[in-house]
């Protein structure tokens, strides 16, 4: 089954996945040199992060959600991508959790427990995008870039 939502023939939502994924990263990245010392600037950079994050995890998981309605119930495939859905949206709910703790906050800045949590979280995020990767590898040996004819190329 391929995506339903495409640009370029090109599947959107692994690339939607990355944007959430490389923002969570630097928040938990601006949050340890915070916690490390840093200047109070570093907890505001993150705590944005951390929205932008959400709105781009938000857009990616419905993404997901209209890729998972056209797969047919009771199939390993339907399960498979259930899970990883599951996965990806209790990581999700971690960092609104950790963004509304924040916000009680009057700089926005967290404390060594919430970055633990995101570490947490950010590992989750990290699992979630390596078994998406994993599923559309088992099912396709070669990436899409390699399977382009040389006359079927739009760039």
């Amino acid at each position: 089954m391929d995506s339903r939502l495409r640009i370029a023939n090109q599947a959107v939502q692994p690339v939607l996945v990355m944007f959430p994924l490389g923002l969570f990263a630097m928040a938990v990245l601006f949050d340890l040199g915070n916690v490390f010392g840093g200047p109070d600037i570093l907890g505001a950079l993150a705590y944005w992060n951390l929205v932008a994050g959400l709105i781009g995890g938000v857009l990616a998981a419905a993404a997901s959600a209209i890729d998972l309605m056209f797969i047919p119930n009771g199939t390993p495939a339907k399960r498979r991508g259930v899970l990883q859905g599951l996965v990806n949206m209790g990581v999700l709910l971690i960092f609104t959790v950790i963004l509304m703790v924040r916000m009680r906050t009057p700089d926005r800045v967290a404390g060594g427990g919430l970055v633990a949590i995101e570490l947490l979280a950010l590992a989750g995020a990290v699992f979630g995008a390596w078994y998406g990767g994993e599923l559309v590898n088992r099912r396709r040996r070669t990436p899409a870039f390699a399977r382009a004819e040389a006359g079927n190329r739009i760039f």
